[in-house]
């Protein structure tokens, strides 16, 4: 018998209204497999990376992990940790990879990492100086990286991945919703397609149960930017497939942290803080509190 095996592909910025419009059949595979569903950035917290991502990979809101921005200093994380150090609390064997182009997803940048153990950040420039070509080559390390670690799995083990692309909210930033935006959604469903590739390449993928998460953290404004109340900022979205997940294109009542909620669910992380709200996708009937 193997333990289930989950992949968190994290995509930042991406309008849901954008995402629909465009080709992506990576995405639309994972949609047709189990559901794509707009959600919004719950009020608690701004539409920002740090607090959303936070909340999707702990399950608590911005008021209990105190993450409101992307200065990340006085979070309490040690008290809500992330999906992964749980389950690896659990189980230290566990196989697992982190890896992210935004620094204080995986380091100590700005009062991180998100993610308790770090992870790998590729080697690019940054800053001012970065271009449209180092945000790709930063997706692409993360994605040849992880696409290397799911293709070496211990069938039997499980496994937890994350692997994260911040080349479409750099590109909303500095050109905004327009053609280079639209680009980087593009090559982010390519990159998802290959992740995805190497999930299915496995020699023993028919023996192995897989949940598979997609989602964003916030939207953008047309001229770029977020962090307001705009329906294109606050509209996020997630997809998912696989162990347990509901197939239905019909509407389902989500919150970001029910991300948490069903890896949670999947690999049995039943000792839950009081203040988590995340719920296994399909299960909630009212918006988190």
């Amino acid at each position: 018998m193997t333990r289930p095996h989950v992949l968190f592909v994290g995509i930042d910025g991406v309008r849901y209204d954008t995402v629909r419009e465009l080709d992506t059949p990576a995405l639309d595979r994972v949609a047709a497999a189990g559901f794509l569903q707009p959600v919004r950035v719950n009020a608690a917290g701004p539409t920002i990376s740090g607090p959303s991502w936070s909340t999707m990979v702990t399950g608590v809101l911005p008021p209990t992990h105190r993450i409101f921005n992307n200065e990340l200093t006085g979070h309490d994380l040690g008290r809500y940790p992330d999906f992964i150090t749980l389950a690896r609390r659990a189980d230290p064997d566990l196989q697992h990879f982190i890896g992210a182009d935004w620094e204080p997803l995986v380091t100590s940048r700005n009062g991180g990492p998100i993610f308790a153990g770090g992870g790998f950040l590729p080697d690019r420039r940054r800053g001012k100086e970065a271009t449209t070509a180092d945000w790709h080559d930063g997706d692409q390390q993360v994605t040849d990286r992880a696409a290397d670690h799911l293709a070496k799995l211990d069938s039997a083990a499980g496994s937890v991945t994350f692997a994260y692309q911040l080349g479409v909210d750099s590109a909303g930033h500095r050109h905004g919703v327009g053609e280079v935006y639209r680009e980087f959604v593009v090559a982010a469903d390519r990159r998802l397609g290959q992740l995805l590739e190497a999930v299915d390449s496995r020699p023993d993928r028919d023996r192995e149960d897989w949940l598979i998460i997609v989602a964003t953290d916030h939207g953008h404004l047309d001229e770029g930017g977020h962090g307001g109340d705009s329906p294109e900022e606050r509209t996020a979205w997630i997809a998912a497939c696989g162990v347990e997940v509901p197939v239905t294109d019909g509407p389902l009542l989500l919150e970001q942290a029910d991300v948490a909620g069903q890896v949670h669910h999947v690999l049995g992380l039943d000792d839950h803080p009081e203040a988590f709200v995340g719920l296994p996708f399909g299960t909630r009937t009212a918006p988190a509190a």
